[in-house]
């Protein structure tokens, strides 16, 4: 990827995340006037009830499969410090382990509630160049919470690691990544699904969204317990939430490799 092309997504990213945070409330408020609810086909478990297909390369896999390594040294440093929170040497992991017990002692909707009001008061909204001088770092739990702040997918990775920890089966934990259709960009969620329905964990609300209630973005990848799927052409959820804020354009550079590299497998 050329230098012109990340110096046009680092200004794309500003002026977006300037926007979201920032932004004016009658620059948020320009969205269009609220549509019907569009009904989901059902061909498919996953969220948005869409096809997919694994994605055997891409940036994108091979930013998840980074941190599913990094992941399994998390796994160890939390089994130590919950054994012994006494002897615990990581801040984070303490921090992660309250995250997660809170949430056990609630139940259904509650217990997804929990874990996404907790991850997003304890990470701070930072883009990857800021914090790492790089803009497609992926981080795992722990490493985003010990620096306490991330971007989308930090917060996304975050949530969907408490919510297995927390009780929920793998087959009922996604990531997706969605893009933007007004402005561009794509932006990453967790997706839990509760009494057969999925619903949206997301950084920028408390309020949980229901899959069949997302508006104004289009699912393109889902990342669960079979690796990194591709979804086949999903419909346009017409018309917008509450907020016009956007993902950091790191996604949406990894979400093009990966449309790049499954292009060339077709």
């Amino acid at each position: 990827m050329g230098l012109s092309l990340y110096a046009r997504a680092w200004r794309a990213g500003i002026v977006a995340c300037g926007l979201a945070w920032f932004g004016p409330a009658d620059l948020r408020a320009e969205t269009p006037e609220r549509s019907a609810p569009v009904e989901l086909p059902l061909q498919s478990p996953e969220p948005f009830g869409l096809a997919a297909s694994s994605l055997s390369s891409g940036g994108l896999r091979d930013k998840w499969i980074g941190v599913q390594r990094r992941l399994d040294d998390e796994m160890v440093q939390l089994a130590l410090c919950e054994g012994d929170r006494d002897g615990c040497v990581s801040p984070a992991a303490l921090k992660f382990l309250d995250i997660v017990g809170a949430a056990r002692s609630r139940e259904g909707r509650a217990r997804l509630g929990e874990i996404n009001r907790a991850i997003n008061l304890a990470i701070r909204p930072m883009s990857d160049l800021a914090q790492h001088g790089q803009i497609d770092v992926w981080t795992s739990p722990l490493a985003t919470l010990a620096r306490g702040g991330g971007d989308c997918e930090d917060y996304a990775i975050a949530k969907f690691v408490a919510l297995r920890r927390a009780g929920l089966a793998p087959d009922d934990l996604r990531i997706v990544v969605l893009r933007d259709t007004i402005h561009g960009e794509y932006h990453a969620v967790t997706a839990a699904r509760l009494d057969g329905r999925w619903l949206t964990l997301d950084n920028r609300r408390t309020a949980m969204v229901e899959d069949a209630d997302v508006r104004n973005f289009q699912p393109t990848f889902v990342i669960g317990q079979h690796g990194v799927m591709r979804y086949a052409d999903a419909p346009l959820l017409a018309n917008a939430s509450g907020s016009n804020s956007v993902a950091p354009f790191v996604v949406s550079s990894l979400a093009a490799s990966a449309d790049r590299s499954s292009e060339r497998a077709d």
